[in-house]
């Protein structure tokens, strides 16, 4: 296959427009700023992310069937989330739900 112009320009236009959407925000952000309503928006995106990533890990869904309760995990979610909000320590908590969801997948 030989490169002409024509699909090495197309090329290289497809390559701007990928670009420009992913680094215009940066730069509009560090020259004008966010606005106080985005900002307070912002800080419940990490939550909500964590959130949606536990709740895709509880439940199993399959094609034509309802979701299903993956309970062995709910189990040791409960536990870990207590370790969470108790001790505030992120590496602490992930170490616990590992331990006792292997703990659990034993005896279980």
């Amino acid at each position: 296959m030989t490169l002409n112009g024509t699909v090495l320009v197309a090329i290289l236009l497809s390559a701007l427009v990928t670009w420009l959407p992913r680094i215009f925000p940066f730069i509009l952000v560090k020259y004008k700023g966010l606005p106080e309503i985005v900002v307070r928006f912002l800080k419940y995106l990490p939550i909500s992310i964590i959130t949606a990533l536990i709740l895709s890990s509880l439940v199993e869904g399959k094609v034509g069937m309802f979701p299903q309760l993956r309970w062995l995990d709910l189990l040791a979610t409960v536990p870990s989330l207590y370790v969470a909000f108790r001790y505030k320590n992120l590496l602490g908590t992930v170490i616990f739900g590992i331990v006792l969801v292997a703990i659990l997948r034993f005896i279980f």
